[in-house]
């Protein structure tokens, strides 16, 4: 049976949060830092601000990886953008700003890469409210074949799903530890892939979703020598801080699946 999803020449390495162990994440510095370094797609993360304004941020809150305090959904876009979102990580990134959503996917379209989008639900805001704000500003800059839209808000991917079907936009279910009921979930979303942490994955679950013709990813690998058994079990992709740890060692990309 004919895939509906697209032909995703998806990379073994993809840089989590841009290239993250080299530049702050999310940033456009870290995208283009994981560019420069040779590699093709990259994980962000997505949300929204308070006046509605999608941003490429983790955490609900800023001070992790700003100079500033408080939850980004009371903010809008004029407050944080008197913030600096690169000193905590090093002198040379001072002067880094939040990156909108667009911003972003300018970007990616001049860099020619592709980019796995976790929708990231908090508590202030609805999985339905951020897919609505951001699914359609997706769909209009990336082809297909360069995006992997996931979450661990099942509201958000259903209603991703409700709003493209499988042959534009490709789904990623994204869980800490697969769940029991994996492949229903899956099927009820026509979902490309799974997304998993790598320590909790085992050979016998990786080998059941191989074998139901998903793509399997795992993150957050950054110790190529423990994750080298997972390439085995038929992982796909390594989703790591540091990818270029894994060059040499990870095995060339599977064939494209249809």
């Amino acid at each position: 049976m004919t895939s509906p999803h697209p032909a995703i020449a998806l990379p073994r390495l993809i840089a989590h949060r841009g290239l993250s162990a080299h530049a702050p994440e999310n940033t456009l510095a870290a995208v283009r830092a994981a560019h420069d370094a040779g590699f093709s797609w990259v994980e962000l993360d997505v949300q929204l601000l308070g006046d509605g304004t999608p941003v490429i941020w983790h955490d609900a809150t800023l001070k992790r990886c700003s100079d500033g305090h408080g939850r980004l959904a009371s903010l809008d876009l004029a407050a944080v953008r008197k913030l600096d979102v690169g000193g905590w990580f090093g002198d040379g990134f001072r002067g880094q700003r939040m990156a909108t959503l667009r911003e972003m996917l300018d970007l990616l379209v001049e860099l020619d890469m592709g980019v796995n989008m976790e929708l990231k639900v908090t508590s202030r805001r609805s999985g339905t409210e951020l897919a609505e704000a951001v699914i359609p500003r997706l769909l209009e800059a990336l082809p297909p074949e360069r995006l992997i839209v996931s979450s661990f808000d099942q509201p958000a991917l259903r209603q991703a799903r409700a709003i493209a079907d499988a042959s534009l936009l490709p789904i990623g279910v994204l869980s800490e530890s697969v769940p029991t009921k994996w492949q229903s979930r899956c099927e009820a979303l026509e979902a490309f892939s799974i997304h998993t942490d790598w320590t909790r994955l085992t050979a016998k679950r990786a080998r059941e979703i191989k074998a139901a013709g998903y793509r399997l990813l795992c993150y957050t690998p950054n110790d190529p020598a423990a994750f080298a058994n997972r390439w085995a079990w038929g992982v796909d992709s390594a989703i790591s801080d540091d990818p270029a740890l894994f060059e040499g060692i990870a095995p060339p990309p599977a064939l494209t699946q249809p």
